[in-house]
């Protein structure tokens, strides 16, 4: 019984110790951003709720400098170089059901790029701070 007790103790201590890998590399690094990025963007393109909010977006700027942030988010060896957040969203009034369904977007974008949820909720633990910035505005 000590034997297993001792062995199982050991496995668990040796999977804590292994290390997680970096976000940026979790997300699958700069190709995985992009599509992730692609596919978000393409289905704010399709969502009645949100696509007023882009109406004026250059969605070729927009999907650079998404990417860029998620990139710089994820500890990438990229520096986000656009505006903030704040900026970015002043005069939007963005909602928070609009809010919420941006986020549920890029979920299912993450989805369908096969980003497993434990990497998933590492970045959007690191987005949810930026809410603020976004909504109300």
């Amino acid at each position: 019984m000590r034997t297993w007790l001792a062995l199982l103790l050991s496995v668990a201590i040796a999977a804590c110790a292994t290390p997680r890998p970096a976000l940026y590399d979790a997300l699958g690094g700069e190709v995985g951003i992009e599509r992730i990025s692609g596919r978000f963007i393409a289905a704010i393109a399709d969502d009645a709720m949100v696509r007023p909010f882009f109406a004026h977006s250059n969605l070729d700027r927009f999907h650079e400098k998404f990417s860029e942030h998620l990139c710089d988010i994820a500890d990438g060896p990229c520096d986000y170089a656009g505006d903030s957040m704040q900026r970015v969203h002043d005069g939007m009034q963005v909602d928070e059901a609009s809010f919420n369904r941006v986020v549920d977007l890029l979920i299912d974008a993450m989805n369908d790029e096969g980003i497993a949820h434990g990497v998933q909720n590492r970045l959007l633990a690191r987005l949810a701070p930026l809410r603020a910035e976004i909504i109300y505005r």
